[in-house]
Formats: structure tokens, C-alpha cells, sequence
């Protein structure tokens, strides 16, 4: 549910209904862009960039983005920076912003509990993200496809306004390389208070990574998200060597399945994901040990998410008619990790569309740093044109397959790049468990809310001894 799918607005609602409502992090720069761009409807970017302790910052946001009225529909979007080891300050200062905004309005107005979610595979994004969402109070921070052994310790240095360092993978490393964040260059030092520092939950899919990050004190999480390989968007690659059928997905085994009871013998609270999204499955997770259940799909469907009514409508159409199909794609991503994608025609998930589009990378948040030569970084994405990718040192065969989920997945959410006059098509990603789905379909036929996919979660016989407020329940 990344890029704005998992909005402030459905984080928000899951909040106030007394459970963990949850932000994505990806591409918040961006997305609070091109938002400001199509004119802020409801003044909702305006009115959180008002409370950020640095006005000067936040006007030089308003001065760069913002259009009165939006901008005409063929018109292109004005792009963000694109991440770098050593960013400038516009973009640094556009990274904290975004993320405070999302956060913000997430928490306004209520005293509910709100995270954000990140990716280890941005990591460039990480530690300016991790401060916005700090500055604005966000109660947890979730961290995965990687492993997010760095952020305990960042977390605590940002909390202090310390400079924050971040080691940073690099291909072809022959030295060390880190991005830094001093925040005295966007907040002074000693005009505020140390900040309240947020729980981290590391989203993981095997007990060994659990063992392994809570060997030292140093990279023990506060509590993990346990993730099956049918959840939706990026799911870990199957331990060992990749075997991948006729159809493009990897296959699973035994060994890619967590054992919930090593994990519960570490003493740290624990959700489970994938396939939970039922009354059922809420409870089987409790009797296990679990606090609770993180569920995205019937959320992504829910008109609150940021999926655009006409996505969600083509969706909730294919649902309806029995011909929605989730398909694990070994290659569609560039990080390498398998990716959920749904295969529907005019969307990038389609192979006519896929085809058809010219290869550009442009949002370039999936990027990889190479090493040039020692001290000097380059970039490269598999999903960019062939030949650049092959000229920057990669792989060819590295290349087949890929899509663009930056521009993809940000035209789910309404905000497509427009060129040439024409726009971006949609990548939609859903889990590959749709019972839940289905049933909710069957109740609310003309679709429903997250409130509604909220009470059907928590509404099973099952549950009416289970206190509501010991099941947090993250819609990332």
C-alpha cells in the first residue's frame, strides 16, 4: 500500500477507531508535491505545512509547488530532486516536510495511535523521512523489505536533533558510504525539545531474521511484523535459490514460512500479515501469541485509501465477477524482490501496456547506487532503457521484465506524469488471499469504508471477549 495508497485520510479513520492507523513513507515528496500541484483541495497540505515548527522552510515548499486552482490536466507535474547519497537542502528540507505533513494530518484532532511505514530498499529516504514523521509525533515507525538493523539507533539520535548517519549499500563498494542528516540545518538547535521517540516494528518473514536482529541491543526492534509471502506489494524473495514456474512467480516451501512460536519466545509483541484478514484469522493470530493482525488488501479496496475511484471500481468490478487474479511476479520489481501485481488490461500490470511503454526512469526511488570509482557514486534502475542501465554497468538480463513501480503506482493514486500529453497508466498490487475481500463485497455490495472493513474484522463470535483496544490493527 505504498505511494499513497495508505493515505493520512485511512490511517486516520483506522486511528480513531481505536486502532494502529498507518502512513506509507514511499515517495511522500513526491506525493505532497504533486498534491500541492493539483491545487491542495480542502487546503489539507496548506494547513499541516501552517503547523511545522520552521515556517521558512514550509513557505519555500508553497513557493515551488503550490498552484491556486491546479494545474491543467495535460500539464506535467514540476518534478522533485531525485534522492542522492549527498542531497541538496531544498530536497532534504522537502523529505522532513512531506513526511510531517502526512503525519500531521494523520494525528489531527484526535489522540489516536498513527505509524509510518518505510522501506529498507529506500534508503536514501530513510532518515529525512524518520524526522518529519518524528517532528509531527507519529507513534511507530515500520521498516522492512530489507533488513532494518540501523534504525533502532537512529531513532534515538534523531530524537535528540543529533546528526544521524546512515551506511549505505553500494554496488561495488571498495569504502564505506553513508548519508547524513544534521537536523540543526532545518530545525536550530535548542529551539525545541527532544522529541518523543516512536516504537519500531520490523517487518520480517523468517524467526532467523528475528534472532538476528535482536542479538544486540543496539538493533532490537520493539516489536516485529510477521509477513507471509501472500501479502501484497513486495514480499521477500523464498530462502535458498529462486525457482520460478512458467507463469513468472517464485516458489515457496516450508522453509519460507515463519515459526510464530520461536518469534513469541523473544518477549517482543508481534502482528502477522498475509492471509489474516478475517474475524477468524484475527482470532487464530491472538491464540498464537500475536497482539494482532496488519491488513492491507481490504484496505487498499476501502473508499478511503488513496486509490483512485476508478482503480478501486475496476477492482471491485473483477472481484465481483470472479476474474481478479494476484499474481507474484519474480521480476517486476526493480529492488529484485518479488512483487504482487495484478495483471488487467490498461494498467502496467497488463502485457500490452507493459509493452507498450517507453522505458524512462524519472521519480527514481528504487535507484541503486554503484560506485564509479572510490568516492564517486553513480545510479542505476533496472526498469530505466536498456542501454543506459547496461553503459551505467548493469546486468542486460537484469533488465527483463522490470517495471516502473514508482510511475505506476503513483497513477494509481490519481497523480499521474504527463508527457507529451500523455498520461502514466496505473500498477495496482493487492495480497493474493482475497476471502476477506469477497466477503465484504458480498456485505457492501456498492463497496465500503475502512470503518465498515474494520468492523467486520473485529465483529466475528470470536472476538466478543477480546478487548478492542489490544488489537492494533495496521493498514499500511
Amino acid at each position: 500500500m505504498g505511494a499513497a495508497v495508505s493515505n493520512w485520510v485511512l490511517a486516520k479513520q483506522v486511528s480513531q477507531a481505536g486502532q494502529l492507523g498507518v502512513v506509507s513513507g514511499v515517495a511522500l515528496d513526491t506525493v505532497v508535491a504533486r498534491r500541492l500541484q493539483d491545487g491542495d483541495p480542502g487546503g489539507h497540505i496548506r494547513r499541516a505545512f501552517a503547523a511545522f515548527p520552521v515556517q521558512e522552510v514550509a513557505e519555500r515548499a508553497l513557493e515551488k509547488f503550490f498552484r491556486p486552482g491546479g494545474r491543467e490536466r495535460d500539464q506535467a507535474y514540476v518534478p522533485v530532486p531525485n534522492l542522492t547519497i549527498s542531497p541538496v537542502a531544498r530536497s532534504r528540507e522537502l523529505q522532513i516536510l512531506s513526511a510531517f505533513a502526512e503525519v500531521w494530518l494523520a494525528k489531527e484532532g484526535h489522540d489516536g495511535v498513527v505509524g509510518i511505514n518505510m522501506l529498507e530498499k529506500i534508503q536514501l529516504a530513510i532518515v529525512p523521512g524518520l524526522y518529519g514523521a518524528m517532528l509531527a509525533g507519529v507513534d511507530y515507525v515500520l521498516v522492512g523489505a530489507g533488513i532494518p538493523s540501523k534504525i533502532p539507533r537512529l531513532l534515538d539520535q534523531l530524537a535528540r536533533h543529533e546528526q544521524s548517519d546512515m551506511e549505505i549499500h553500494v554496488d561495488g563498494a571498495t569504502q564505506t558510504y553513508a548519508t547524513s542528516l544534521d537536523p540543526d540545518l532545518v530545525v536550530p538547535r535548542g529551539t525545541l525539545p527532544p522529541l518523543k521517540r516512536p516504537k519500531m516494528l520490523a517487518i520480517i518473514s523468517s524467526h532467523p531474521l528475528a534472532a538476528y536482529l535482536t542479538k544486540e541491543t543496539i538493533t532490537t526492534p520493539d516489536g516485529f511484523v510477521v509477513e507471509g509471502h501472500v501479502a501484497g506489494g513486495h514480499n521477500t524473495p523464498p530462502r535458498g535459490r529462486m525457482t520460478i514456474t512458467d507463469e513468472g512467480e517464485p516458489v515457496y516451501g516450508t522453509r519460507d514460512e515463519a515459526d510464530l512460536a520461536k518469534i513469541a519466545k523473544y518477549g517482543l509483541p508481534f502482528w502477522v500479515a498475509g492471509a489474516y484478514a478475517t474475524p477468524e484469522h484475527v482470532a487464530e493470530a491472538r491464540a498464537m501469541g500475536a497482539v494482532g493482525v496488519q491488513v492491507g488488501t481490504i484496505f487498499a479496496l476501502s473508499s478511503d485509501s488513496g486509490t483512485t475511484p476508478e482503480n478501486r471500481q475496476k477492482l471491485l468490478d473483477a472481484l465481483a465477477e470472479d476474474r481478479l487474479q494476484v499474481k507474484t511476479d519474480a521480476l517486476a520489481s526493480p529492488t529484485g524482490f518479488p512483487f504482487k501485481v495484478v495483471p488487467m488490461d490498461g494498467t502496467i500490470g497488463g502485457d500490452e501496456t507493459y509493452a507498450a511503454r517507453g522505458r524512462i526512469c524519472d521519480l527514481a526511488y528504487l535507484r541503486t547506487p554503484f560506485e564509479r570509482s572510490p568516492g564517486k557514486l553513480g545510479y542505476r534502475c533496472p526498469s530505466e532503457p536498456e542501454d543506459d542501465y547496461v553503459r551505467k554497468g548493469g546486468e542486460l538480463e537484469n533488465t527483463v521484465g522490470r517495471k516502473c513501480l514508482c510511475n505506476g503506482l503513483m497513477a494509481t493514486v490519481g497523480m499521474p506524469q504527463v508527457r507529451a500529453g500523455i498520461e502514466e497508466d496505473a500498477l495496482l498490487t493487492l495480497g493474493s488471499d482475497l476471502t476477506a475481500a469477497k466477503e465484504l463485497l458480498r456485505r457492501h455490495p456498492n463497496g465500503w469504508n475502512a470503518r465498515q472493513a474494520l468492523d467486520y474484522l473485529l465483529g466475528g463470535p470470536a472476538l466478543e471477549q477480546a478487548p478492542r483496544q489490544d488489537l492494533a490493527l495496521a493498514a499500511r
